[in-house]
């Protein structure tokens, strides 16, 4: 039962921590020795380090861990580094890996010895999160991470976020033991459009700003660079680039990577590529010889793209410098990633991959918030890995959900639990709220349809009452299943009402504000759906004309309430004033929760004689164009748009797209963009009228410069059961699919 669930998470949420202090250690450390016994965390600590560490950014850590550090102190921590004389006697013990830590915590004192410099400052995060609940354990550890570069890509098409955001994420990282973040978002025209161009004085001083929290973090600070869309294959714009990032080092920058993903024509040629990188690698990287590893994004990034003797991925393999790390998202470009994966690129770069994963991005489904786990990658991988970064949403707050997660991933692999690590990273997040926040977000795990047909589970605890929901039969009601469905939906409406009174994260809450407003409709809506599915008084649409309207404990009056309810949810979904910047909707319990509902609640109006309620859909998309095919179509008002998809599209010759209304439509007008100037005439629009036949339709550009395409005067007002766009140019064509969007009477 639902309820049990509920009590079940609260018990495993609360009690997490309580049997062991170490057991609030996140990621999990590798081995840990422990007595069982605890002691209160005195409010004083003498601190002991060599004169060397004096400037150490892991002693900054211990100053805010909220004790008191003075020299008169008994409770004595000792810091060191492998090579310093104050934790000489353990050195033995320290892991003989990079980032590695021994740890040894007792009732005198604490003795904490990294491997490097960034070591000492992981076994301070384990310390700050032992330390959390006011109590510590005796016990030793030693600990280290599974795969060397691990963290985050601002690498999405949007919203890039903002300066503030940005801090707060690396902060993040440095209590989660992630060391990168790398800064790629595809709006900063500085990365992409207008990369030769130095940044104004303000962005600069962000960036700068931003490198250095990174360091004070332990934070590999990259900085990212697009030329691909525009770049001359000459050596004015080898130079271009290089000056570049002289300019970037200028500003304390020493970890960079070149981008030429979601690109075609010159600047995808892998020789052309590799070149470029092995350039910059001699003449910048070895010229300064402070610089971390040049990373590689590449323009076949997934094997989808590619093929078994790919020449552009041997070309990579064959041709880049040694060192230069490359990039890959896996089967595809949203995919989980698996050991025969990364055998399969592995052997074509020959290196190791370094893991762009597009998870928990949203970006090709920006009405979805996604607030659940992170499972499907293999627990065997992480031999094979140089590095593994998350793509996060727009959303930066609600991706710390995921990334906590890829955290305890990417650090101790084997012995991930991807369920023990969702409902840890709701605590971390959220901890007043944690039962509120564990709920809302069962309810916005999958993607729901969507261009790169990757889909995720949702509100498992669902499940065997669905099943239940599904096997009535007509004219029967499961009395017992419609209670427990009713109590699923109090307990949504409650945790969004909750989390939309909560004042201690309120970066998060801004997030999901339009979400909880359309959960907690779901809610209502939902207890609607079961109240009129519990009503015995049948009152059929004949009896609607004696209908009291004092009486609102009718079945009429539960009908159009759920009607209500089923128009503020459309409403709350076309509110542009409730959105979030490039967000098209809100949508949340797709899979499980609101079919359940429309079905209860159809099987009822047929019951009683009345219209079943559904959502209305009127557009549908037919097309051969793979990429196309299951792009989500969003309606506000009289006007439709079509998701955009981010990456290149391969559009075959004579292949279509066709949009199909559920019934006749006039249109009012149309525009869209494929990203390419002057490619209007390698296509054709058609829209089929009421008669069956086909009508072509004019389309243009206003300028040159402009890709929009506009269509002629002819459409307006042409009422038609169907349009389509066609590649009749009698080759594949490469575009983009920035923007579809039609108007309608």
């Amino acid at each position: 039962m639902k309820k049990r669930f509920l009590t079940f998470s609260l018990f495993s949420l609360l009690t997490m921590g309580v049997m062991a202090q170490v057991a609030n250690v996140s990621p999990i450390p590798q081995s840990v020795t422990t007595t069982g016994t605890f002691f209160e965390a005195p409010k004083q600590w003498r601190i002991t380090s060599d004169r060397a560490r004096t400037s150490s950014y892991a002693l900054t850590a211990v100053s805010e861990l909220g004790v008191e550090l003075t020299p008169r102190a008994k409770f004595r921590v000792t810091l060191g580094v492998v090579g310093d004389k104050s934790v000489s006697k353990v050195q033995k013990l320290v892991p003989e890996k990079a980032e590695g830590y021994y740890m040894a915590v007792g009732p005198k004192g604490i003795v904490i010895a990294g491997r490097d410099e960034r070591g000492l400052y992981y076994g301070v995060q384990t310390l700050r999160r032992m330390a959390a609940k006011g109590k510590l354990e005796t016990c030793t550890l030693q600990d280290w991470p599974d795969v060397p570069f691990r963290g985050a890509i601002e690498g999405f098409y949007g919203q890039p976020w903002s300066h503030e955001h940005r801090l707060r994420q690396l902060d993040f990282y440095g209590h989660n033991k992630m060391n990168v973040y790398i800064y790629g978002p595809k709006d900063d025209p500085y990365h992409r459009d207008h990369w030769r161009d130095p940044y104004p004085t303000r962005e600069a001083q962000q960036l700068q700003e931003l490198n250095e929290r990174a360091k004070l973090r332990g934070v590999n600070f990259y900085w990212a660079i697009h030329p691909g869309v525009d770049i001359k294959w000459n050596d004015e714009d080898r130079q271009n680039l290089v000056q570049k990032l002289e300019r970037m080092y200028g500003l304390g920058i020493r970890s960079f990577a070149v981008f030429f993903d979601d690109i075609w024509g010159e600047g995808a040629k892998g020789e052309k590529q590799a070149a470029l990188l092995n350039y910059v690698d001699s003449v910048f990287v070895k010229k300064h010889g402070d610089i971390a590893p040049l990373l590689l994004c590449p323009t076949e990034y997934n094997r989808a793209w590619s093929r078994n003797d790919s020449p552009y991925l041997a070309a990579l393999g064959n041709g880049l410098n040694k060192g230069i790390e490359v990039m890959w998202t896996g089967n595809s470009v949203v995919h989980t990633i698996d050991k025969e994966g990364m055998e399969w690129i592995n052997q074509r770069i020959k290196r190791k991959g370094y893991i762009w994963f597009n998870f928990p991005v949203n970006d090709f489904v920006r009405d979805h918030i996604l607030l659940g786990p992170t499972y499907g990658n293999g627990l065997d991988i992480a031999d094979d890995l140089s590095g593994f970064v998350s793509n996060p949403m727009q959303y930066a707050e609600s991706s710390k959900i995921a990334l906590f997660s890829i955290a305890d991933y990417t650090w101790n692999m084997k012995h991930y639990d991807w369920k023990a690590s969702w409902r840890r990273a709701i605590i971390d997040l959220l901890p007043s709220d944690s039962i509120a926040l564990l709920t809302f977000a069962s309810y916005n795990e999958d993607l729901g349809p969507n261009g790169h047909g990757f889909r995720r589970d949702e509100s498992r605890q669902l499940e065997a009452l669905e099943k239940r929901i599904k096997a009535v039969a007509d004219g029967e009601v499961d009395r017992e299943a419609v209670q427990e469905l009713s109590q699923t939906c109090f307990e949504l409406g409650t945790a969004c009402d909750l989390l939309l009174n909560n004042t201690e994260n309120p970066w998060l809450i801004n997030e999901l504000r339009p979400w909880l407003v359309q959960g907690k409709l779901i809610a209502q809506y939902g207890g609607v759906v079961c109240k009129a599915a519990r009503y015995v008084n049948q009152i059929t649409a004949v009896d609607a004309a004696t209908y009291n309207p004092d009486d609102l404990y009718t079945f009429y009056s539960l009908y159009r309430q759920a009607q209500s309810l089923r128009k503020q949810m459309y409403e709350n979904e076309v509110d542009k004033h409730q959105l979030h910047t490039y967000q098209t909707g809100t949508k949340l319990a797709t899979l499980r929760l609101m079919p359940m509902l429309d079905r209860l609640m159809s099987r009822v109006c047929r019951n009683h004689g009345y219209e079943p309620i559904s959502a209305y859909a009127p557009f549908t998309i037919e097309s051969n164009v793979g990429q196309l095919r299951q792009l989500p179509i969003s309606l506000y008002g009289g006007e439709a748009k079509i998701t955009p998809s981010n990456e290149v599209i391969k559009w075959p010759a004579g292949a279509q797209f066709t949009i199909v209304g559920d019934r006749p439509f006039t249109l009012t007008g149309m525009d869209f963009n494929l990203g390419v100037n002057e490619i209007a005439g390698k296509f054709r629009l058609d829209c089929l009228l009421e008669d069956g036949t086909w009508k072509t339709v004019s389309i243009l550009h206003y300028k040159p410069t402009d890709p929009v395409i506009h269509t002629g005067n002819e459409l307006s007002g042409l009422t038609v059961k169907a349009f389509r766009l066609t590649n009749i140019s009698g080759a594949d064509v490469e575009c983009y699919f920035r923007h579809f969007k039609f108007n309608k009477q």
